[in-house]
């Protein structure tokens, strides 16, 4: 007990150290913008000061009686000039907070896995090696038949039978109708796990594979509006000065994930709380920024189902499949990485297949947002 607790409050240690130093390096821009804001600020202290001084001989000079001594003291003030003050461009550093919170994100993950990892295979093995009674002689020794069998069942151990996955439906307006082979899920590999088995699950059991979602601005579109801590979008009537960014959206009103998943099952869902005229999917971050072709399900980088009035489209590399109205107004997106899918579900007393995709992804994938006319707002709903 003395040893496990040594190793665990080192590992505890090695954590909180890179928690101090991740929290270091962003104390340490917040520090660096702050000293902006105050130099800027003492040198409009000091602009002030002076103008306000010349403000004072102005009106001196506007009480005096004699009309010589105002026109000697009003050609000084004409000569006396003012210069602009230069106020230096001051923002954080968003690649560097982004990148610090990827690696945390990351470790965090990582850790998940390994914590999961042990209690999967021990479950696992207890399910797949079930010992037979050993056959004993008089004499206490195996027989031959027993030292066969225990031979053949300690070959087995840990060795998880190579059962074929399920095939995926291509046809992604309707569930596959065939069969998949049963077998036990295989907790040791999430992505293994079917899209049928998916479809099936209730919403709570989904929840399980929950994440948090926040809005990257350096994304959004100038007539995106980010509102509730990054979690709400709606179309601003006034465009907004966002200031120039290489993934910043400028032909299409759409904004991506903060997030990004390059393995594993996620899950998150999206409330349409004004309008239909929006859509909600998943992109690679490749994706063009530019054009026609950065729009949501216009290109191959991209995946999306639409809604554009009372008519509901699913959208990839520039094909459309319209689909079935649903009238539920929260959707939920569970993304498969390993197993190669997206699905889309309406969400109310019981959840319904909207849509799913099929596609052997290539790269990380982000959580994607298209919204259009004036009035139309989605919600991240935050399940964690």
């Amino acid at each position: 007990m003395d040893l496990l607790r040594s190793e665990f409050l080192e590992i505890k240690a090695l954590i909180e150290e890179e928690e101090n130093q991740a929290m270091k390096k962003v104390e340490e821009e917040e520090k660096r913008v702050c000293d902006k804001f105050d130099y800027v600020h003492n040198v409009l202290g000091k602009k002030k000061n002076e103008i306000q001084v010349i403000r004072d001989q102005i009106e001196m000079a506007l009480t005096e009686d004699d009309d010589i001594t105002f026109l000697k003291n009003a050609a000084k003030l004409r000569h006396t000039s003012t210069k602009e003050v230069f106020i230096p461009r001051i923002d954080l550093d968003q690649n560097l907070i982004h990148t610090i919170y990827q690696g945390a994100f990351s470790l965090k993950e990582i850790v998940k896995r390994t914590v999961n990892q042990p209690q999967e295979k021990k479950v696992e093995a207890n399910l797949q090696w079930k010992p037979k009674a050993f056959q004993i002689n008089p004499s206490n020794k195996l027989s031959a038949s027993g030292r066969k069998a225990a031979g053949s069942q300690a070959a087995k151990i840990g060795k998880a039978p190579q059962k074929p996955q399920p095939e995926l439906s291509e046809d992604a307006d309707t569930r596959d109708k065939r069969k998949p082979a049963k077998s036990a899920p295989n907790t040791a590999n999430p992505g293994a796990t079917s899209l049928e088995s998916f479809l099936t699950k209730s919403r709570e059991e989904l929840l399980e594979y929950a994440v948090k979602i926040t809005l990257d601005f350096n994304t959004a579109h100038n007539k995106v509006l980010l509102s509730d801590r990054n979690t709400k979008m709606s179309v601003s009537e006034i465009p907004q000065k966002y200031s120039p960014h290489p993934q910043r959206f400028t032909y299409c009103s759409q904004v991506l994930g903060f997030q990004c998943f390059k393995r594993g099952i996620h899950y998150w869902e999206v409330e349409l709380q004004r309008n239909n005229f929006c859509g909600i999917g998943i992109c690679y971050g490749s994706m063009d920024r530019q054009g026609a072709d950065s729009r949501l399900g216009r290109n191959s980088s991209s995946w999306c189902i639409e809604w554009f009035n009372s008519k509901i489209s699913a959208w990839h590399n520039d094909l459309e499949k319209c689909l079935p109205n649903t009238k539920a107004t929260k959707i939920g997106v569970l993304l498969n990485y390993e197993g190669g899918f997206v699905i889309f579900l309406g969400i109310g007393e019981k959840h319904n297949l909207i849509y799913k995709f099929k596609a052997q992804f290539t790269e990380a994938l982000y959580p994607a947002f298209w919204v259009f006319s004036s009035g139309t707002m989605l919600s991240l709903c935050q399940l964690k």
